[in-house]
């Protein structure tokens, strides 16, 4: 008998609260409109469309005390939190479809809820062009789609930091940023005074992505929780101009997919999110239609047939192994 395939949820998040430009609420259609359903049940997924999750509108105001739009960005983190935790308690694995990125705070601490419950470990991948690491003391905008991981990290209003139960609901340690390229002065000292690990697009250009992936996989093991938060400005803007916050030198396509096909050698994703897409600055959906892709890869679609063992360790390794401390830090 064929094992039984596993579950995934799509969960529409149609918010750009938390952003500078308008358009990342299109997002959750246009990722529909590119076929990730059919997509995911190529790869043999059973999938569950949740639909699109009711929150507020936009009220674009502008900061009150370093926070934009805080109350609504609050509730819809709130209706992702509860949307997350009950797939995840249900053995489902659950996609979020933004929205911008400051949705992170909601999926990451319903899972590191879920973690915690279940005892096993966690580990984060940020794919972003941005650290996400700024406070409202620190960020030029007061922005919070630039703040979900300082909130995670328990540094941000309380409404948040506490949404998971637990403050802080991740530890910097269980971060590992990827593509990074843009970061404010004042978030750089604090991103290196909480030693996260970064792997900047300079630390990319210089080792491979080969070598990134495996240094951002090491320490895995079968009892760790995998979440990979995908912010598609991670790609260059050459090949993904639907995005408000573009930033030149991003990794390429070649180097996209081998970032995901890595990740799918894990066999260790437990939980997705894909955000600030914004279909108002796309050409011809294009930049939806390569998220797509991406997942695909994410999913285990590759080139050829491989064995398992054929290829050198790709980061699911003893618990005595690490990553080295002397990556880039912004």
């Amino acid at each position: 008998m064929s094992a039984p395939r596993r579950m995934v949820s799509l969960i529409g998040a149609p918010t750009d609260v938390g952003a500078a430009e308008r358009g990342a609420s299109m997002g959750p259609e246009a990722m529909r409109v590119a076929g990730i359903q059919q997509a995911l049940e190529e790869r043999g997924l059973r999938v569950l469309d949740r639909g699109n999750l009711a929150g507020p509108a936009n009220p674009r105001r502008p900061p009150v005390d370093g926070y934009r739009n805080l109350q609504a960005v609050f509730e819809w983190n709130r209706l992702v939190h509860e949307a997350v935790y009950e797939d995840l308690c249900a053995d489902r694995l659950p996609i979020v479809l933004g929205g911008d990125h400051s949705l992170g705070i909601g999926s990451i601490s319903a899972v590191s809820r879920r973690c915690r419950e279940s005892g096993r470990k966690l580990r984060v991948l940020w794919l972003d062009a941005h650290a996400d690491f700024n406070t409202g003391e620190l960020s030029p905008s007061g922005n919070l789609h630039g703040m979900p991981l300082a909130c995670l990290c328990g540094h941000g209003p309380k409404p948040l930091a506490e949404l998971g139960g637990a403050t802080p609901a991740i530890h910097p340690q269980w971060i590992r940023q990827i593509g990074i390229r843009s970061v404010d002065e004042g978030e750089k000292r604090f991103v290196h005074e909480l030693a996260v690990e970064v792997f900047d697009m300079r630390y990319i250009d210089e080792m491979g992505m080969r070598q990134t992936m495996e240094q951002a996989l090491a320490g895995l093991d079968r009892d760790t929780h995998l979440h990979v938060s995908f912010d598609v400005d991670f790609l260059d803007p050459d090949i993904a101009p639907g995005v408000g916050t573009t930033v030149p030198g991003g990794p390429t396509y070649r180097e996209a997919q081998l970032c995901m096909e890595m990740i799918a050698d894990t066999r260790l994703v437990g939980s997705l999110d894909v955000v600030e897409l914004n279909p108002a600055l796309d050409v011809r959906n294009e930049t939806a239609v390569l998220a797509v892709s991406l997942l695909e890869s994410l999913f285990g679609k590759s080139t050829l047939v491989r064995r398992q063992g054929s290829r050198p360790a790709l980061g699911v390794v003893g618990a005595g192994s690490r990553a080295p401390s002397t990556h880039h830090r912004p």
